[in-house]
């Protein structure tokens, strides 16, 4: 059974689902193994898009913009905090 996470309307084509077959249920990128939090990682580390691309290319063009749109809404604001200083970069 796959439920999609995003709330309502949204232009952003592609969603971040959960799939109990897919990556244990954890939030992806439909289409995709890409874990939603595994980019959140990214954007939080300064990470680019072109970076985040080259790191996943099976991520829809509009894969980033699905995930930021599901992180403001199941994260709230404070997830574009920064890494603090010390903490790996993914």
């Amino acid at each position: 059974m796959m439920v999609a996470l995003k709330k309502g309307p949204s232009p952003v084509r592609s969603e971040v689902i959960r799939d109990p077959s897919v990556m244990s249920g954890d939030p992806v990128v439909r289409g995709t193994r890409v874990p939603a939090m595994t980019i959140v990682a990214y954007l939080r580390a300064g990470r680019t898009s072109r970076e985040i691309f080259e790191d996943y290319p099976t991520l829809p063009v509009d894969g980033i913009d699905a995930v930021v749109a599901w992180a403001d809404e199941e994260l709230g604001p404070d997830w574009r905090d920064p890494v603090p200083a010390g903490h790996a970069r993914p």
